[in-house]
């Protein structure tokens, strides 16, 4: 039994286990979409790094990307679809009763992300969740808005 328990550890410890980490083939900068030409996998683990390209192509580099580092969780995310200082529809619907405004971005960020934005009229801030038309949904029915 001891032998045979034995034989299996030496087994398992002699196949290659196999752990792919994204990294950057250049220097990407911040807020520049990557493509397929940007990254490369290679057959290290990496501790906190993508292990898939299509999780990050498509994706924005939320920060600078340096070559032959690893990208890591954080550091991509959606597009932004909403610059800061842009000028955004808000969007507050609750109990059947529909509010409408404009508000100013004060940050940047893509669909589905909260943005902290001020309503023009009132000057007061809000924050809510960016749809793919880049209205900004405001209030407790944001989550409901943004399938819609």
């Amino acid at each position: 039994m001891m032998k045979t328990i034995a034989f299996l550890l030496v087994l398992l410890s002699a196949t290659p286990a196999y752990a792919q980490s994204v990294i950057a083939a250049r220097t990407i900068r911040a807020q520049t979409v990557i493509t397929a030409e940007d990254i490369l996998i290679t057959e290290d683990a990496i501790d906190g790094a993508y292990t898939r390209l299509d999780e990050v192509i498509g994706f924005e580099s939320r920060v600078a990307l340096y070559a032959g580092r690893p990208v890591r969780s954080g550091e991509v995310g959606p597009p932004a679809l909403v610059e800061r200082n842009q000028i955004v529809p808000l969007i507050y619907q609750g109990g059947g009763l529909v509010i409408s405004a404009e508000g100013r971005a004060l940050g940047r960020a893509g669909l589905g992300e909260s943005i902290r934005v001020m309503n023009l009229a009132s000057r007061q801030t809000v924050s809510g969740r960016i749809r793919a038309d880049g209205t900004i949904v405001v209030g407790t029915a944001s989550t409901t808005l943004l399938t819609n």
